[in-house]
């Protein structure tokens, strides 16, 4: 089922942490098993953002041992951030397994990022200017309490709360998802897409990565390499109607963009908010008047639609 959630302000910052939550929140009837946030701040110029993970939370439970493990991966991020030239301005533990680097870099900040995935057990969640991705096991209120998410203030964020159908209850598999080489990209998702296998083994074989089995990922992946590839969101958005098989609705947001996608059959609900500065959107109604509790008038898109915002 899952559900989904977005807004974008046009023109200024707003404290997006606490709004996302208390949409999340809402739509935790949806998703218990984990909730995801892509929010973007302003970035500060030539900087990184990086959220990383270095463990599962089940990993957590292995006793003694889990220290050790713990530190020897934070160790082999820190050797390949220093072997790669970066230099960490600011390194932050939200949680025993999860950190956030702040950090510059001058060289091929991909091929960095690949070689710290190389270590085992850790994971780049997203690498960004204004982009960060936090996402864990748990309610809206359980993760933005752990993360520190009630005073994050930026221009837009989605967010997702899951229920696991066909991959594992694991931070790996929750949404949202971030993809190389775009830094700035996430998607989260609501649906089934059913070309996912055929499509990431074409992605794949253009050199993108995948860190999951989750059909999700794939639009993160397909969506970045546009992009990256000079295609406009709006334009990439309309393709993925024609090319990825399946019922959808989506959203993507950039460091600056925020857009939706319905695919033709528009089975999976989305419902829409818009004034002058501020646009909302979720899987249900409640969600925007967690936010917007006033009177209201929302709408449904339809089939086939895309809707791309900027900030």
């Amino acid at each position: 089922m899952c559900g989904i959630a977005g807004l974008i302000h046009k023109g200024r910052s707003s404290n997006v942490g606490s709004e996302m939550t208390a949409m999340l929140q809402a739509l935790k009837h949806r998703g218990p098993d984990s909730t995801g946030y892509a929010v973007y701040g302003v970035p500060s110029e030539g900087d990184y953002v990086m959220r990383v993970k270095v463990a599962e939370a089940d990993d957590m439970a292995r006793g003694s041992k889990v220290a050790g493990m713990l530190a020897d991966r934070i160790a082999a991020v820190d050797a390949v951030l220093a072997e790669h030239g970066a230099k960490v301005k600011a390194k932050e533990h939200a949680t025993d397994y999860a950190l956030r680097y702040v950090l510059s870099h001058d060289g091929d900040t991909g091929a960095m990022a690949e070689h710290i995935e190389e270590a085992d057990g850790v994971e780049i969640l997203s690498m960004g200017n204004g982009l960060e991705l936090i996402k864990d096991l748990g309610d809206a209120s359980v993760v933005a309490e752990a993360y520190g998410l009630a005073d994050f203030t930026g221009t837009h964020g989605i967010g997702h709360t899951r229920m696991a159908t066909e991959s594992d209850v694991d931070i790996k598999s929750a949404h949202p998802y971030w993809a190389f080489p775009y830094n700035d990209v996430s998607v989260v998702h609501n649906g089934q897409i059913t070309n996912y296998w055929i499509t990431r083994r074409e992605m794949e074989r253009k050199g993108h990565r995948f860190m999951s089995n989750c059909d999700s990922e794939l639009l993160a992946v397909y969506v970045a390499h546009d992009l990256a590839n000079g295609v406009s969101l709006e334009d990439s958005l309309r393709k993925s109607i024609d090319e990825i098989d399946g019922v959808f609705t989506y959203l993507v947001a950039t460091k600056d963009q925020l857009g939706m996608a319905k695919d033709t059959m528009a089975a999976k609900p989305l419902v829409l908010y818009e004034s002058d500065d501020l646009i909302a959107m979720a899987s249900e109604e409640v969600a925007i008047r967690a936010i917007l509790p006033q009177e209201i008038d929302t709408y449904d898109p339809y089939d086939e639609e895309v809707r791309v915002w900027q900030a």
